[in-house]
């Protein structure tokens, strides 16, 4: 038994409370979720398939009525014609914000790829700011709580819309607890109750027992190859909350008029449906592997963020490595230790929608699914690195052990 197996075992040891709260937690989820099916009758005809303009498709719409059950929103719109999680954001900004309004930012920079979709600091074509679109933010508290402040100060008659990102993204801090959520809400609804606040959900889906539509969100938005789509859907993204915001949401990725009405998709839907049941248990699996990562690299000699036995509300896992070699090591190795794609050598790379060179090791069985197990990371100081994912407990705790093989054991 080499030394990376050891600090595994320990940290097993070391996790099994963790591990005994996290089933808890999967009971509740699942049991939110099975509700959802049963009281919209779902059944085998909901997984058929649609054509054309896709009117009057009761697959579709069951799905979407389940997902917001699910998540304790008034209504949901559930597409496969979302491309990806910024698409799923992209759309609600674009359908609740109007040219001559402000947006502001309420936990700092947003993540990466929005920056061209807000036209921060450069003119992008076709961006918020494009549109007439004002932009502000509000930083964290140094210990990475919410300004609620500073944000309260900040809104004002023209503010359209507070976004509220609940995952870390590239940043060295905790994902918002629901708790903050629900702190900034009430703080944006008291000084303008005209505001939306919309939350960055990417992640953060059944990694605690409400949504943060149901702590005073009006509306969030996901990706369905991240968590909630249980590592079975093939694609697409939703958005839920309050049924005035969804509707105009929806007018946005259809035209007004039409809205949520039409919408085909050719193959079966089955794979949605399977993976919301899913996603409950397959969240539960990726942040168990996180926590075991967490606690073997703390074991290692090298700082995790959170710790391993920290309240989660995002499956992330940041893990500093401090250097560009042991980051592209940690890469290639996780790769290596994939079930697709094994033989692939991760190396950094200039990616649309980032400022810096980005790594990333992602063996999955669809396309750049976050909820199978990945990591990246941008080639910038500190050099850390984000794991997430992984459908099964197993693979990530294999990940581990080969990884840090790969990096080397600091201390």
């Amino acid at each position: 038994m080499n030394n990376a197996e050891k600090l595994v075992l320990q940290a097993e040891k070391d996790c099994a409370p963790v591990f005994e709260r996290l089933a808890q937690l999967e009971r509740q989820n699942f049991a939110r979720v099975m509700q959802a099916f049963q009281e919209e009758n779902v059944g085998a005809q909901h997984f058929a398939p649609s054509t054309g303009y896709g009117f009057d498709d009761m697959s579709r719409d069951t799905l979407s009525r389940v997902y917001a059950r699910a998540l304790g929103a008034e209504s949901a719109l559930v597409r496969p014609q979302i491309t990806c999680g910024t698409h799923a954001l992209a759309v609600t900004l674009f359908g609740l914000l109007r040219p001559g309004q402000n947006m502001l930012a309420a936990a700092g920079r947003p993540y990466d790829t929005l920056e061209s979709v807000i036209g921060i600091e450069k003119k992008v074509d076709g961006s918020l700011a494009d549109w007439g679109v004002g932009y502000g933010e509000v930083e964290l508290n140094a210990d990475g709580t919410p300004n609620l402040a500073a944000i309260e100060a900040a809104v004002n008659e023209k503010t359209g819309l507070v976004l509220v990102q609940r995952s870390r993204g590239y940043a060295w801090r905790d994902a918002l607890t629901l708790e903050q959520i629900s702190a900034i809400s009430e703080t944006v609804h008291r000084k303008n109750p005209k505001t939306v606040v919309m939350v960055d959900n990417c992640y953060g889906e059944f990694t605690d027992v409400k949504e943060p539509v149901a702590c005073g969100a009006d509306i969030m938005a996901g990706s369905l190859i991240k968590n909630i789509g249980g590592g079975l859907a093939p694609t697409g993204g939703y958005v839920a909350g309050r049924e005035e915001c969804v509707a105009r949401v929806a007018d946005r990725i259809g035209c007004p008029g039409v809205g949520a009405e039409a919408g085909s998709y050719a193959a079966s839907y089955r794979p949605f449906y399977q993976g919301l049941y899913m996603a409950p248990h397959t969240v539960m699996q990726a942040i168990r592997g996180a926590a075991l990562c967490a606690r073997v690299y703390e074991l290692a000699g090298y700082e995790t963020s959170p710790a391993f036995d920290a309240h989660r509300t995002d499956i992330i896992q940041a893990i500093k490595l401090g250097s560009p070699e042991k980051m592209i090591a940690f890469c290639k190795a996780l790769q290596a230790a994939s079930p697709v794609d094994s033989n692939a050598a991760p190396e950094p790379d200039d990616m649309p929608g980032y400022a810096d060179a980005v790594i990333m090791a992602a063996g999955t069985f669809v396309s750049g699914a976050s909820i199978e197990l990945s990591c990246d990371g941008p080639i910038r100081e500190p050099y850390t690195l984000y794991w997430q994912g992984g459908l099964t407990y197993e693979h990530c705790r294999m990940a581990v052990v080969k990884t840090l093989e790969a990096v080397g054991i600091k201390k």
